[in-house]
């Protein structure tokens, strides 16, 4: 598939990335939430009957309070890099809507400064990249660019020389496990590869190598820790694609801090410790894939190459009866499945991994593995389209403008609402989790599925 097809595909498939229902959720969200500054966040959007599908709100401090600010900055980077791509009413302008998104986001991301001298959470990245890169890119504010920093080196305070790796988690602790020993324990998650890019970031605006020596290691160590080889023998090989190792991913590793040695393989929000838990292998295909660009470092460019094509693998070997959404991912690829009537999946897994994806087709093209880059560029786009077919949540909102200018948005169908943009997330489905929660919207799908289509702006696809 070259640009052109690429860009086919976009217009005949995908033009519900850039329609007005994706803008008018965000500002909704943003004006009715907003009065629960400084102290909760947006987190998912429950999709049983008679929750009304509103936003449930998370405290400050847990680790997805920076998606949602980062959502807002994502369609304001539209409004600023690629206007000719909001669909809005003829009455209100792009200068009038940036204006307005453009306090919304400043007032969004202003208790996210207070949190970048955290040095309790590996999450430090989700909370403070999403919203703050751009803050800095868009508009060169300095303060959006020592907070990246701050949070870099507080980061960098959880590494562990001996272990070469970042810790993710201080204990771990479930209905039926507990690890609270740090001494002889360190616990690594494979979501800590997407918090590789802050250091990554600051370590390049700072001309500080210790910051991206830190990443470089936690993401060797990974490669041991955290991949798995899977040996697939396929009756129908395609005619491209990647020939080196597949890997699945387990979720949790206990190495022992002193030497590095890995001590257990483990789950806390997949279906078992041996399982392959769908968004732990989406996080890795991202967080190598941005590692790559970081580094240009082909160890981790053939790590997610192999970690993405058994996604793909997984995907197209999903049951019959799972269809139609195929392209939108079983929470975890080896779950049983109980009832074929209610299949739980995530569509979040689903836009986190076609992100890499994106990512990974840039990184080939640029060196002339074309072919590859556009298997991976073709089921970047595979994977949304079926997402936007399955999970799109039908009740639609559209912007209004007020007589005095003021924007905001409303129910398409009056009383038919639904928050969030996908539906069909599943934020922890282990039946062992203090918190067991699935089909629901999901405030990191929905800040995935954005940047996709900025990504395909930004490729000059769109």
């Amino acid at each position: 598939m070259d640009t052109s097809d690429a860009a086919f595909v976009v217009d005949r498939h995908l033009p519900d990335l850039f329609t007005e229902n994706i803008t008018a959720k965000a500002l909704r969200t943003a004006q009715t939430a907003i009065k629960a500054l400084p102290d909760f966040f947006p987190e998912y959007v429950p999709q049983d009957a008679g929750q009304g599908g509103r936003y449930t709100l998370r405290e400050a401090d847990f680790w997805t309070c920076g998606f949602f600010p980062g959502t807002l900055y994502t369609i304001l980077e539209r409004a600023v890099r690629f206007p000719q791509s909001l669909q809005l009413p003829p009455e209100i302008s792009i200068l009038q809507f940036r204006e307005q998104l453009l306090t919304l986001c400043r007032t969004w991301a202003e208790p996210l400064y207070n949190m970048d001298t955290r040095t309790d959470t590996h999450d430090i990245g989700f909370i403070i990249m999403p919203a703050l890169q751009l803050d800095w890119e868009l508009f060169g504010n300095r303060k959006s660019l020592d907070s990246i920093v701050r949070a870099a080196r507080s980061l960098a305070s959880r590494y562990i020389p001996s272990a070469r790796a970042i810790r993710s988690w201080d204990i771990l602790k479930t209905r039926d496990m507990e690890i609270l020993d740090q001494e002889d324990n360190m616990i690594v998650i494979i979501d800590s590869m997407c918090n590789l890019d802050l250091m990554y970031y600051a370590a390049h605006h700072t001309q500080d190598p210790s910051l991206a020596e830190m990443a470089t290691a936690h993401a060797e160590t990974l490669l041991r820790s955290h991949l798995r080889p899977e040996h697939v023998v396929l009756s129908n090989k395609p005619k491209v694609c990647y020939t080196g190792p597949w890997y699945s991913t387990c979720h949790v590793a206990n190495i022992d801090p002193k030497s590095g040695t890995l001590k257990q393989r483990l789950t806390a929000q997949g279906y078992a410790h041996e399982s392959n838990w769908a968004r732990g292998q989406a996080w890795a295909i991202l967080g190598y894939a941005q590692a790559y660009l970081s580094t240009k470092d082909w160890r981790f460019l053939h790590a997610s190459c192999g970690l993405a094509e058994y996604f793909l693998y997984r995907l197209e070997t999903t049951p019959a009866y799972a269809t139609p959404g195929r392209y939108v991912p079983l929470w975890d690829f080896d779950a049983p499945i109980d009832d074929e009537t209610n299949i739980v999946r995530d569509s979040s897994a689903g836009m986190i991994a076609a992100n890499g994806m994106l990512i990974l087709s840039q990184a080939l093209a640029g060196f002339g593995s074309g072919m590859l880059a556009s298997r991976f560029r073709e089921t970047a786009m595979m994977i949304v389209q079926d997402t936007i077919s399955f999970a799109l949540a039908p009740e639609t909102a559209t912007l209004v403008c007020a007589s005095n200018g003021y924007i905001s948005a409303e129910d398409s169908t009056p009383g038919w609402s639904f928050e969030g943009m996908l539906k069909y997330g599943t934020a922890n489905n282990n039946e062992q989790a203090r918190k067991r929660y699935a089909n629901h919207g999901l405030v990191y799908g929905d800040y995935y599925l954005v940047q996709f289509g900025n990504r395909l702006m930004k490729m000059g696809i769109v």
